[in-house]
Order: structure tokens, then C-alpha cells, then sequence
């Protein structure tokens, strides 16, 4: 059997840390670092920005694209119509984005189109015979190998038809209007021609072409640009000098690339859209609709502009324990403690102070709350009705974000709250005897240490019309998680399964049957839950889907905000080496005695509850198993491990006599492996 010192305690840190979720917070904790997941109308994957591979940038309408070194596409930001999740597959040499649909060229010269496509513009034309394309608005056009072009999408203005003719060597598509350079050098254009963006500069020396919204781009061989068309922010009015190597054009601004590898942007100013990063190492540029993106020497990528859904700055790497999601932005708290935000910053909610002693973070509509080590909390973001402004105190265990209101967990099992109180929802009860918070839209949830659940604040909807009954729990003393939505609740019973109250016309009140939950989150209209096997199941409004999670099994946190979902998947297992000793050092099969034992020391970012203790050791080589383990915590605060291999067992899996290094195994929660080596000496029989 397996034994657990501490376990009384362990058990309370346990149950501290099995909420999931808290509104449109969300504060979930994973026992190691991981990858950052999203999905629904803002996707991301922090594991796509791990490595510095990136060959290729494309920038949409809210949305980003990049072309990975090993022939794959990865896409974040906006996601409302599946624009930022390009197919799979390492066989792609081309991509385009367009407002709200992409493109790509396989390496078989065939189109492939996902996205938006209410007018056809992401639709696989036929035929294996192209070689770039180009996507802008909601039409896309493709040049053939033959040096002809293919238009298709919204056509109103005829941006989709274009002229015939197969001396076509590049194509640029913008908002309602289309341009094309011919072999010869010059430049045809077709589509809106209302600000004169279809009207062409005279010349047969133009190298490169760019459309944005409503005005275009040239580069001539002599390394000047012009441009034409609509000008009130003075974007097409480019920057003398003959030095320029790259240029795009998005709606009202435009970029360049000169040839000592420096940016210059120019037009509307909005959004520090004319403000590129400074530096000399860019190899390529792109503009998209309110954000712009850079590709650096070294494969990363730079972006800035408007960031509302994440695409100019997304979360990169692989160290994330905890993730908190918002109406329209997101946090991170990365394993050295420091926050990392995105997406919507109208209230400097993405900006999270600096530091690296944060243990939790919590946001919801437009206000964040930050745990430090040290108990205090700090707040940032949307502070009306002081919903941002925590109490004084360095007693804090925890903390939630409701819409407007906030609370915090005192470690004497107490509630405070703060903020918007209309309802009373900032108005906790007077006990002591709590552990976990939640807060909803205007309604909180605390979980007892009995295992019953308290509710105050608004059972109603905004209007006090409807009667949902978000803030009145469920009877029993069976619950161990809570988690409070805009206008429902749910509760997660010591059996695995799930109960849900309050509105449910989407039916994010309804959860799945099934005794397998571990963990569960409501955001807006939708909900989610963790199964025992790492996947994640989804309920309620889909209408971004954000209640469609990707279908995987690693997973170890979930959170659950308006439009958007997030998770912590794991990453993949890689065994810690750990300091291991073996007993006796030196061991004849033939003598008597029962056991060889194992005694592990653990790295110091181990903690007791990340060990495995219902999977006991093993030694793969000799095909054992330990018939006994023991954990616990040392006075110098390390976890060690006691193993006891049975003697018999152990020599029979021996196949060599002398010296024999052993390799023994244990497990993490986590899905990961701990191993140490040593060695023994066999005496043979003689």
C-alpha cells in the first residue's frame, strides 16, 4: 500500500485548489507549467511561439497567421468564424489572410480556403496549377503558373474579375479593389475606383505592388515607393528615399521595409499603428486591418496595433500555471510568478503590474486581480465602483472577479467583497468556515468547509425580469468546486458529476451526465468541464465557438470567459532526473532478506501534492514494480520518496553479474516521470 505523510493537510490545500473557475475570471491552477490553449472567438497556442521557427507572417482583420519552418500554419486572434484555425498539414509554401477568411498554396500548386465564406471568398478554386495568392476584404485572387489570374468572393465592384492576360508576375488585394503587376513592369488595377486606388502610376520600373482599404503601393526597381489613392491620413504618401526592399498597405496605413533591415510606417496613427519596434534585423512585413506584424532574422515575431483579440501580442512558451479569461482579454501567470496579458486593453486590463511574486489571477468584464506571495492583492483595470481597488492585508488565499464586484478568501476561512453592490453581491456572509469564492455577473458562490455551498446577490436577470436562480446553490454537503457565470452557476459534487442552476436558454445550465469531472468553469452563455483522462468537455452558446474545445487529452486547467475559452494543455512528458540511492549498495540473491529499497530527493520545485502515489515506482529493465512507497516532506522542506522492491522479484530480472546500474521510475500528477540511477553490485553464485 501506499502511504501519504501529511495527508490531512494535503487534503485541505487539495480542496483549496479545486476551483476551477470563477465567472468570467476564471482562476485555474495546474501542478506544472504548460502550454496556453484558446479557442472560440479568440484562439491562441503559447506553444506556437516556443521556438523561434517562423518563416512567413500574414496579417487579417483581427486575426494573424504565420508560416512555421517545417511547412505548417498556425494562426491567433480573432476566431469567431474559424479564421485563425488554418488546416493542418506541412506541405503549404503560400498563405494569405483577408478580413475573416485565409488562404493557402500547397506545395501541389492547389488552394485551400477556411474562414468566413458568405461569399464564397474562402473556396478552393480548381485546379493544381497556381503559384501565389491573395486575400483582402471578402474576395481572394490567385496567379497561375501560366501567369494568368483567378478572382473569386465579393464581386461588387468587380475587385474579383480580373483582366485577361497571362503576363501577370504578382497580385495584392485590397478592401474593394484589386492590383496586378505584369512582366513588363507595369501595374493594372481593377475594382472601387472612388479614391482613385484603381488608378495606377504611369512606368515599367515597379518591382512590387501592395493594396489596402481604399489606396495602393508600389515599389520601383530604384528602391523609391508611390502610392495612390485615399490619403486623408497620408498613407499613400510614402517616405522619400530609394533604400526600400518590402512594403504593405492595409486600411488607412502602410509599412516598409528598407534594406538595412529597419521599419517605417506611415498613416493613421491610431493604435501606434505608425510606430514600429526599432531595430535592423526585419525580413519581412505585414499589415493588417488595425495590427501589423514582423518577421525577424532570428524567426520571432514582432506585432503592434490594436489588440483586442490578441493578434498584434499573443502569449508564447510553455510555462504557464494558471490562466484567467475576460470578456475580451486573457492572463497567464507564468511558473516564475510574472503575468503575462492579452487581447482587449481599453481599461489597461492587459497590463498587468510587473513582478514575479504572483501566485493566482483572477479578471472578468474589464478589472484584474493579481495574489501575491506575500497574501497582499493588487488590482488593475475598469476600477468603477472600486471593483479594482482590494482591501489592505496580507491574509489572502484567494481571489474572484465578477462582472463589477470582486472578493477575496481570508486565511481564517472568512469573505471580504468590494465593488459593484447593487444585489449585494459584495456583501458575503459573516462565517468563517470557507473555502473557495466565486463571483458572477451580479451573484457570488462560496464553498464551505462541510462541502455545502452559500449564494447571495441577484437570482434575476439585469433587468429583474426573469427569475434564474444563479444565487440560490443546490442542498447537501457533497460539493467540492463551484464555479459562477453571467447568470448561472455550477457545482461539482465529491462523485465527479456536475450540477447546474440558473438560466439555461442556451443550456450552459444543463451539464453532461457522467461521474469523471475533475474540474469546471462558466463564462458568459457557455461552460466547461475537465474529465479525469485530461479532455475537456463544452455546453451552452457556441455562436464563437467557444463551447467546442479542441479534442485532446493533456490537459490540466480550464477557463471560461465571454466569447472565449482557455486552457493549460501539458506538455509532453519529460522525465526529471532526481537525486536516488539503492540499499544495499551491494547485494547477494542468495542471502536472506526481504527487500531493496529506493530513497529518492526530489528537485525543490517539487511539491508533495505533485506526486502520483496511487502509481507506484517501477525499475522498466528488471520488468518490477515497487510493492511499497512512501512520501513525505523533510524538515529541509524536499519531498522524498521511499520504495521497497521485493528481493526475490528484483533478482529475478537480473541478467548480469558485478556492477549493474538501475534505473527506477515514479510518477507525477501531471502525467510526467521522476527517475534516478544507481548503481549495485551482484554477487553471482558460484
Amino acid at each position: 500500500m501506499s502511504r501519504m505523510r501529511n495527508s490531512n493537510l494535503l487534503g485541505k490545500v487539495t480542496l483549496l485548489l479545486a476551483v476551477a473557475a470563477v465567472c468570467l475570471l476564471c482562476i485555474a491552477q495546474s501542478a506544472f507549467a504548460g502550454t496556453v490553449i484558446g479557442w472560440g472567438e479568440q484562439a491562441v497556442n503559447s506553444g506556437d511561439f516556443a521556438r523561434n521557427d517562423f518563416v512567413g507572417i500574414a496579417a487579417g482583420g483581427g486575426y494573424s497567421l504565420a508560416f512555421k519552418s517545417d511547412g505548417t500554419i498556425v494562426g491567433w486572434g480573432r476566431n469567431d468564424h474559424l479564421q485563425a484555425t488554418p488546416p493542418d498539414g506541412n506541405d503549404f509554401m503560400a498563405f494569405a489572410a483577408g478580413e475573416h477568411h485565409g488562404l493557402a498554396l500547397r506545395s501541389d500548386g492547389s488552394i485551400v480556403g477556411w474562414g468566413g465564406n458568405w461569399y464564397g471568398q474562402a473556396g478552393e478554386p480548381p485546379g493544381n496549377d497556381f503559384a501565389a495568392i491573395a486575400a483582402c476584404g471578402a474576395h481572394s485572387l490567385a496567379l497561375k503558373r501560366d501567369g494568368s489570374i483567378v478572382g473569386w468572393g465579393l464581386n461588387e465592384w468587380g475587385q474579383a474579375t480580373p483582366p485577361d492576360g497571362n503576363d501577370f508576375v504578382a497580385i495584392a488585394a485590397g478592401h474593394v479593389h484589386s492590383v496586378a503587376l505584369k512582366r513588363n513592369g507595369y501595374i493594372v488595377c481593377w475594382g472601387n475606383n472612388n479614391q482613385g486606388q484603381s488608378n495606377p502610376p504611369y512606368g515599367n520600373d515597379f518591382v512590387a505592388i501592395a493594396a489596402g482599404g481604399w489606396h495602393s503601393l508600389a515599389l520601383r526597381k530604384d528602391g523609391s515607393i508611390v502610392g495612390w489613392g485615399h490619403n486623408d491620413y497620408g498613407e499613400a504618401a510614402p517616405p522619400s528615399g530609394n533604400d526600400f526592399v518590402g512594403i504593405a498597405a492595409s486600411r488607412f496605413h502602410s509599412l516598409a521595409l528598407r534594406s538595412d533591415g529597419s521599419i517605417v510606417a506611415w498613416g493613421r496613427p491610431a493604435y501606434g499603428l505608425s510606430k514600429p519596434p526599432s531595430g535592423n534585423d526585419f525580413v519581412a512585413i505585414d499589415a493588417g486591418y488595425d495590427h501589423n506584424l514582423a518577421l525577424r532574422r532570428d524567426g520571432s515575431i514582432v506585432g503592434w496595433g490594436y489588440n483586442w483579440y490578441g493578434q498584434a501580442r499573443a502569449p508564447s512558451g510553455n510555462d504557464f500555471v494558471a490562466i484567467a479569461t475576460g470578456g475580451a482579454h486573457s492572463l497567464g501567470l507564468r511558473k516564475d510568478g510574472s503575468i503575462f496579458g492579452w487581447g482587449s486593453n481599453g481599461f489597461f486590463e492587459t497590463t498587468p503590474p510587473e513582478g514575479n511574486d504572483f501566485v493566482a489571477v483572477a479578471t472578468s468584464g474589464y478589472h484584474c486581480l493579481a495574489l501575491k506571495t506575500d497574501g497582499s492583492i493588487i488590482g488593475w483595470g475598469d476600477n468603477n465602483h472600486g471593483r479594482a481597488d482590494p482591501p489592505d492585508g496580507n491574509n489572502f488565499v484567494a481571489i474572484a472577479t465578477g462582472s463589477a464586484h470582486s472578493l477575496a478568501l481570508r486565511s481564517d476561512g472568512s469573505i471580504v467583497g468590494w465593488g459593484y453592490n447593487e444585489y449585494g453581491q459584495a456583501t458575503p456572509p459573516d462565517c468563517k468556515d470557507f473555502v473557495a469564492i466565486s463571483a458572477g455577473g451580479c451573484h457570488s458562490l462560496a464553498l464551505k468547509s462541510d462541502g455545502s455551498i452559500v449564494g447571495w446577490g441577484s437570482n434575476y436577470d439585469d433587468e429583474n425580469e426573469y427569475w434564474f436562480g444563479q444565487a440560490t446553490p443546490p442542498d447537501g454537503k457533497n460539493y467540492i468546486a463551484i464555479a459562477a457565470g453571467s447568470w448561472h452557476s455550477l457545482a461539482l459534487k465529491k462523485d465527479g458529476s456536475i450540477v447546474g442552476l440558473g438560466r439555461n436558454w442556451e443550456g450552459q445550465a444543463t451539464p453532461p451526465d457522467g461521474k469523471d469531472f475533475v474540474a469546471i468553469a462558466a463564462g458568459g452563455l457557455h461552460s466547461l468541464a475537465l474529465t479525469q483522462d485530461g479532455s475537456i468537455v463544452g455546453w451552452g452558446e457556441n455562436n464563437c465557438g467557444q463551447a467546442a474545445p479542441p479534442v485532446c487529452n493533456d490537459f490540466a486547467a480550464i477557463s471560461a470567459g465571454r466569447n472565449h475559452s482557455l486552457a493549460i494543455r501539458r506538455e509532453p512528458s519529460v522525465s526529471i532526473e532526481a537525486a536516488m540511492r539503492l540499499t544495499p549498495q551491494a547485494l547477494n540473491c542468495n542471502d536472506r532478506g526481504k527487500w531493496v529499497k529506493v530513497r529518492f530527493v526530489l528537485p525543490d520545485d517539487i511539491a508533495i501534492g505533485d506526486v502520483d502515489s496511487n502509481i507506484f515506482g517501477e525499475i522498466e529493465s528488471l520488468g518490477v514494480e515497487a510493492d511499497y512507497m512512501d512520501v513525505y516532506v523533510t524538515a529541509d522542506g524536499l519531498v522524498r520518496i521511499e520504495m521497497d522492491f521485493g528481493r526475490a522479484a528484483f533478482c529475478d530480472g537480473l541478467t548480469d553479474c558485478g556492477s549493474v546500474e538501475i534505473t527506477v521510475k515514479g510518477f507525477l500528477t501531471n502525467g510526467q516521470s521522476f527517475y534516478g540511477t544507481d548503481t549495485i553490485k551482484i554477487k553471482c553464485s558460484k
